[in-house]
């Protein structure tokens, strides 16, 4: 098994990469419609120039500087370049509005912004006018001047050029200079918000070198270490995607593909044919639904050929041996529906690595049925994030999120919460010492997850502690659990359950678009959603998708009434969390009175 080396810092990590590879191809992104890499050496150039602009225009070390840009080369570039100078990189959200990009400039007491376009500019720049911090912006893409003559604005290719000639604009210069060790603060990463305003969560360089090296470790035991290519789609200012889709591409010296957006995924994926991709359960949820409805018009026996997928998939997954004649009818599904499949992947995927979100195992077994292997990670924000990962070694089981990465200790407190101790727990939440103590006792990060380990040592998780449901008899629900089968039938898209302190589960839904426009078309009507929702026959079409939920669980878990929702829950309203999360108390706000009103219906 190839090792994988000890690094002071995630500077020294890249740099070291980016000598051993020289020119290889490292960063892909499509223009005019051709795929087109950036060399190592030429993005090493790139970080060690940046970063001496950076020192040049009076970043001191330990400033922080706010990084507003989609998945692109030069995210990657600049939030290296922010490390490489001593600062601390503060990846935020592109959906961010105004008081957002407020709240985590003055949060964090941001020095510099670098912001990539003039339209993601428009949301951020009236934060740093109000700032009292902010000296430097940098646009990556061309900026209208800014009449304020307390803060310098730099355009990304006059930087670049000023600074090029620089002696210690060459990435020896660079590395050499770059002291941090694994103890210091890397970069502050904003949680999405799913309970309140947004806290900093102080990552320093060894709790992402940890999952690094942690993740690694998986791939060459399991897998083979070889010539990764990954392709990156979800928010890199996400800590998911921060460390798993950019620092361990980069510690496995894998070529990065950056996708043009979520409208273009499925083309991008067959194009750039990724060995390993993260993902979110959302992602799952929506190309499971496609695939099905894919081979349901082709006809019975594709139709047949499924079932007979899934029903090996589950004996497997239940560890049933199969009989002589399913090890034949197994081959035959090797040479016909599975190739397809993994083609719609790019054809060489090793790993699909799911996390940010509770992933449904029945969603999981689907895929694993149709020959793609699925592994899901367990983590948090707080933790680097990746905490655990399920892995062919120890049991694909999809109901567990599998067990701890090399050198994490995980132990479940006596009423059931994960602890997690190691490198890579956080430093605490910045300038938050009481929510930093309550989540930081006596070394143990306090996930705020149930779970319990199974009898293969593999992690599962029960629940999240304040998502929690508590009915009027102290029964105990778990809503992630029922929303989860709610949103796997065709006719539901979202849904949101609530209960607590009440007799009985009620439930707000969201149509899936695709099945109401079917429904209404079949009746002649306009597939409104404002005047299908109080549709009795609409209502009724719904009421047959929860009661098939509500035939699957136990009486209390099931949902006696539900509406329909005005809109989709989407990041634009603040209902989802930019990694697709449903923020509860949002929802909440919008909609408890008429969930209240169920009960005295």
């Amino acid at each position: 098994m190839r090792a994988f080396e000890h690094f002071p810092n995630l500077v020294a990590m890249f740099f070291t990469r980016a000598e051993q590879l020289g020119d290889a191809p490292f960063l892909w992104r499509k223009q005019d419609g051709m795929w087109r890499s950036q060399s190592w050496t030429e993005t090493a150039r790139q970080v060690a120039t940046l970063a001496t602009a950076l020192r040049a225009q009076g970043i001191q070390p330990g400033e922080r500087v706010m990084l507003v840009s989609e998945n692109r080369p030069e995210f990657c570039v600049a939030d290296l370049a922010i490390m490489a100078a001593g600062a601390v990189s503060v990846p935020t959200y592109t959906t961010n509005t105004p008081r957002d990009h407020g709240h985590v400039m003055q949060d964090s007491g941001a020095a510099a912004v670098i912001v990539s376009t003039a339209r993601l500019a428009r949301a951020l720049m009236p934060a740093v006018i109000a700032s009292n911090t902010v000296r430097l912006v940098i646009g990556i893409e061309p900026l209208r001047p800014i009449q304020n003559e307390n803060i310098a604005l730099f355009q990304w290719d006059d930087v670049m050029e000023r600074y090029e000639d620089d002696g210690m604009a060459t990435p020896q210069a660079c590395a050499a200079a770059v002291t941090a060790s694994r103890d210091d603060l890397a970069c502050l990463i904003y949680t999405s918000g799913t309970g309140g305003a947004p806290r900093g969560v102080q990552q320093h360089h060894g709790a992402i070198l940890t999952n690094v090296e942690g993740c690694a470790d998986i791939i060459a035991s399991d897998f083979g270490w070889e010539d990764e290519i990954f392709l990156s789609f979800l928010p890199l200012s996400h800590s998911y995607e921060h460390s798993a889709g950019q620092f361990f591409p980069i510690g496995m010296g894998a070529q990065i593909y950056y996708a043009e957006g979520l409208d273009k995924l499925a083309a991008n994926i067959e194009e750039a044919r990724p060995t390993i991709m993260v993902v979110v359960p959302r992602l799952f949820e929506v190309l499971r639904t496609r695939v099905i409805k894919a081979i349901e018009k082709q006809g019975r026996f594709p139709n047949m050929l499924l079932e007979q997928a899934l029903r090996i998939g589950a004996m497997r997954a239940a560890g049933q041996k199969l009989k002589p004649w399913d090890k034949a009818l197994d081959l035959l599904l090797e040479r016909t529906i599975r190739p397809k499949v993994r083609a719609r992947f790019g054809g060489r995927i090793k790993a699909l690595v799911s996390g940010g979100a509770p992933l449904n195992p029945e969603v999981g077994n689907f895929f694993s049925a149709l020959g793609l292997t699925l592994l899901q990670g367990y983590g948090q924000t707080e933790a680097g994030p990746v905490i655990s990962v399920t892995r062919p070694k120890t049991g694909l089981k999809m109901d567990t999120v599998g067990t701890p990465l090399k050198n994490v200790e995980v132990r479940i407190a006596d009423d059931g919460e994960i602890l997690v101790r190691g490198e890579i727990v956080m430093h605490g939440y910045w300038r938050n010492p009481a929510e930093s103590a309550r989540a930081l006792q006596e070394g143990w990060l306090h996930t705020g997850d149930i779970g319990e380990y199974d009898e293969g040592g593999r992690i599962r998780i029960t629940d999240r502690k304040k998502d929690l449901i508590v009915n009027d008899k102290g029964e105990n629900v778990s809503p992630q659990r029922i929303e989860g089968m709610l949103t796997l039938q065709e006719e539901i898209a979202q849904a949101m359950v609530s209960g607590d302190k009440r007799p009985y589960l009620v439930g707000l839904l969201v149509p899936d678009g695709e099945w109401m426009a079917s429904w209404a078309r079949a009746r002649g009507v306009p597939a409104d959603l404002a005047t299908l929702r109080d549709d009795p026959a609409f209502h009724a079409a719904l009421r047959e998708a929860v009661d098939r939920v509500n035939a699957e669980v136990t009486v209390t878990e099931r949902v006696r009434q539900f509406i329909v929702a005005d809109e989709p829950f989407s990041i634009e309203n603040q209902m989802l969390t930019p990694s697709i999360k449903i923020r509860r108390h949002v929802i909440r706000d919008t909609y408890q009175p008429r969930l209240d009103a169920l009960y005295k219906a």
